[in-house]
């Protein structure tokens, strides 16, 4: 698999005169792909051009972004709505999170058939898959001792359940 451009915050407001915005974040590893990497702004990743990020001023939910090029409120507030994406590596985690898995089929390492990937939900300790097999819903969590392989050509999740995870 190619490298993947994922969504990571979306421009939400202008902050201050100079061109500085705030962002929220769209994924748990936005602070790994914010002070570095291939950052893209755009409505969609198709429709996104690189853009360097220049500054980071204030901490935490009062932190303030600037990017090359953007210098007035004016040049800021073209930016708000907008979406920040990253180029990710197929073994980076983000991709483990991704909604392009969506609709994948999850299988036991056996080849059980264990159902469809419906959801991905962002919980406080770790990520989990929401997987709908026809009466039946079953949460797995994201972590690498159950999340053994995905085989994008077949659209296809292989896991290793624990005892009790799918009963």
């Amino acid at each position: 698999m190619k490298e993947s451009i994922q969504p990571i915050a979306r421009v939400t407001s202008t902050s201050g005169l100079d061109g500085d915005v705030r962002l929220r974040p769209l994924s748990r590893y936005f602070e790994d792909y914010i002070g570095d990497g291939i950052l893209m702004l755009g409505t969609t990743s198709s429709q996104s051009e690189l853009i360097q990020l220049e500054l980071i001023t204030g901490i935490g939910k009062k932190r303030r972004f600037k990017f090359q090029g953007v210098d007035t409120l004016n040049d800021a507030e073209r930016l708000v709505g907008k979406t920040l994406f990253v180029e990710a590596s197929p073994d980076d985690n983000i991709n483990m999170i991704s909604k392009n898995l969506i609709g994948y089929n999850v299988v036991t390492d056996k080849g059980d058939m264990v159902g469809q990937l419906k959801d991905v939900m962002w919980l406080p300790t770790n990520d989990a898959y929401v997987i709908n097999s026809g009466s039946k819903e079953y949460l797995i969590p994201i972590i690498p001792e159950i999340i053994k392989h995905f085989d994008h050509e077949l659209q296809l999740i292989v896991i290793v359940p624990m005892d009790g995870l799918l009963d």
